[in-house]
């Protein structure tokens, strides 16, 4: 029997796995749990994907590019000069403010690098990428401390179910940009 030419399958099943995770937890993803959602053979998602970390770096590469979007669709690190307090503050609470399911599937990929090495990598590809976009407004220090302190917002309001605060967001964000910034 010839092989059906399918160059969309890679995709498919990492569009899947994240339905599977959003919907399951990461505990419900497998090999297996990934093909039945995308509906092909179990051979090609081991075809694809050798190990479920591999899968799992393949999603959560892709869903760590919701927050990137949102920055980029954004301006706030493009505009000299303006407010970065209130742009970051801006930007957070759109993406909080978007597709939950999605925040929360995006989290809990990055916080399966505490218990999977594999997945550490693109995790730090999300703070290095932020950390340089904002490097270009403020220093490379105060930049990686303005992600750790989005990334405590965003766990925050995530972890506690409280609504985002941009006001507040904005107050401590300000608090760590140095003055003309």
């Amino acid at each position: 029997m010839p092989r059906r030419h399918d160059p969309e399958r890679r995709q498919r099943i990492i569009d899947a796995a994240i339905r599977v995770v959003g919907r399951k937890g990461l505990a419900g993803l497998s090999h297996r749990s990934a093909a039945a959602e995308a509906d092909v053979p179990l051979g090609s998602t081991t075809y694809h994907f050798k190990s479920l970390d591999e899968l799992m770096v393949a999603a959560l590469r892709q869903a760590s590019e919701g927050f990137a979007k949102a920055v980029a669709a954004h301006g706030a690190l493009d505009e000299a000069g303006g407010d970065l307090p209130a742009g970051l503050a801006r930007v957070l609470g759109d993406w909080l403010g978007g597709d939950r399911t999605g925040v929360e599937l995006e989290y809990e990929l990055y916080l399966a690098a505490l218990r999977r090495p594999a997945l550490r990598p693109v995790a730090a590809e999300w703070a290095d990428d932020l950390s340089e976009r904002l490097a270009h407004r403020t220093d490379p220090v105060t930049a990686r401390a303005l992600v750790a302190l989005m990334d405590g917002i965003c766990l925050q309001v995530l972890l506690t179910g409280a609504p985002y605060d941009e006001g507040y967001a904005r107050e401590v964000l300000g608090r760590v940009i140095p003055a003309g910034a």
